[in-house]
């Protein structure tokens, strides 16, 4: 059954549907190529170039850069580190007796000096045993009185040989342990004072109070802590300096210098305080090859707080007369560093240089450079050695000769093009300048001269209505 169809033709053959997939094919690729060629040829030409595009290099244009003068002056050799304000003392006040607090005489975050009353602990019970210590101490010296008195009395008979040499001993070592007896009750009253001294609790040290840690009406023991007092004036901060510098700190340091600290704000950007080197550690921490240091600062206007994260920038030494230029200015090599020097024909050059200290925007150059030479600071990638360049002030320089004459050229092309246009109109069909379309009327159109052809359709016939 099958057979029979594909003699008659209803099935088509293997063959058949290869070659209409080749014909299929065919038509899809003439499709495309021909959407190819009507979109190259409707394509605007392509634009080459503007002031700093291919165009501009091509013509030698300038190119406008920013510029800077190499100048004579002092940078500071200066050493980053980050430190912590550490407070110069800060204490602890707890109560030294046991008892009732009675009041805190502070205000939380308030400035206190040395001697001031903090807190106020229940002193009766104190004042108490003071009383009886003295009073013991009275009845204790009537008593060695007493036996001073018997034994003057003793000595007396022993001489007159009334008494034995015993009774006399006996009276002697009676005065003795009145004496000693005189002796502990004064130490039971100073420890008694003292005690009762500490319920009065005072700042041991000038500096603002923290929080306070208990209330009053709690019982307190010995050692609880009341409130925390920090030293602000002067203040301390703690930094690390690395081994490789520290040969010149201490040569410095040991011949009397005061090495200038300054202290800065997270960013870098403020500067907080100005201060002083103090001290280094005595010895070098072998896990970060750095050594401890500590600056003081006055701190008169508490700009430093204790635990607060500061950059500290150590005046090491001042380089004086040197040739600078903006850091800006640096360009990276594989020969290393060079700048791009602008000459007095306003072309620039390239010039390795070596580079010393940096301070903040600016480097000093130690080799490669002159005083008063121009380098370029802004826009040197679109540079190269020979380019000419626009200075800021400068007039915009014109399009050299050459470019005007490619541009001529390009409009003559242009030209053409548009001539070439229109010839084609005209073997298409089009009608020509000047003359009118067929079948349109003759006197809306000027001919193109005095003996034009009559346009085909039009009436020949002249205007009084005759016969030509």
């Amino acid at each position: 059954m099958s057979t029979e169809s594909n003699r008659t033709g209803l099935t088509p053959n293997p063959p058949q549907r290869r070659w209409r997939a080749y014909l299929i094919v065919l038509a899809v690729a003439l499709v495309l190529g021909f959407g190819a060629y009507w979109l190259a040829k409707s394509a605007p030409p392509a634009q080459t170039g503007g002031r700093f595009g291919r165009g501009a290099a091509a013509g030698g244009l300038a190119m406008p850069v920013g510029a800077a003068t190499v100048t004579n002056g002092d940078i500071n050799i200066v050493l980053n580190a980050l430190g912590t304000v550490t407070p110069l003392r800060s204490v602890t006040v707890g109560a030294q007796v046991a008892g009732q607090l009675l009041s805190v005489q502070f205000k939380e975050g308030q400035m206190v000096n040395q001697g001031d009353l903090l807190a106020e602990i229940d002193p009766r019970s104190y004042q108490a045993a003071l009383n009886q210590y003295q009073g013991a101490l009275a009845r204790d010296h009537a008593l060695l009185a007493n036996s001073r008195i018997d034994q003057d009395r003793y000595q007396t008979l022993y001489k007159q040989d009334s008494i034995a040499k015993q009774q006399l001993d006996s009276q002697v070592s009676l005065v003795h342990q009145n004496e000693g007896t005189v002796k502990a009750d004064q130490g039971q009253i100073d420890t008694a004072k003292v005690n009762l001294g500490y319920t009065r609790v005072v700042a041991p040290v000038t500096g603002r109070v923290g929080l306070r840690q208990v209330d009053p009406g709690n019982n307190v023991a010995v050692g609880n802590s009341i409130v925390v007092v920090t030293q602000l004036k002067p203040i301390d901060v703690l930094f690390t300096l690395p081994e490789d510098n520290l040969p010149t700190v201490l040569q410095k340091m040991h011949a009397g210098t005061a090495l200038g600290v300054e202290a800065y704000d997270r960013a870098g950007s403020t500067r907080l305080a100005s201060g002083t080197l103090a001290s280094l550690d005595n010895q070098i921490d072998t896990s970060t090859g750095t050594v401890k240091a500590k600056a003081e600062f006055v701190n008169d206007d508490e700009s430093l707080f204790p635990n607060q994260f500061v950059n500290v920038r150590l005046l090491l030494d001042t380089m004086h007369n040197a040739i600078v230029i903006p850091t800006s200015a640096l360009e990276r090599g594989s020969g290393g560093l060079y700048v791009y020097v602008v000459g007095a024909d306003k072309t620039v050059s390239v010039r390795n240089i070596k580079t010393g200290p940096t301070e903040g925007e600016r480097v000093a150059v130690t080799d490669g450079l002159k005083v008063g030479e121009l380098v370029v600071t802004s826009g040197a990638d679109r540079l190269r050695d020979g380019s000419k360049v626009e200075l800021p002030g400068d007039q915009p320089q014109p399009a050299p000769a050459a470019g005007a004459a490619k541009t001529a050229a390009d409009g003559s092309a242009a030209q053409s093009r548009g001539q070439g246009q229109s010839e084609g109109h005209r073997r298409d069909g089009a009608a020509p300048a000047g003359t009118a379309p067929a079948g349109a009327n003759p006197s809306a159109t000027t001919p193109a001269g005095p003996n034009a052809p009559t346009p085909a359709g039009a009436d020949s016939k002249p205007a009084d209505g005759g016969k030509p």
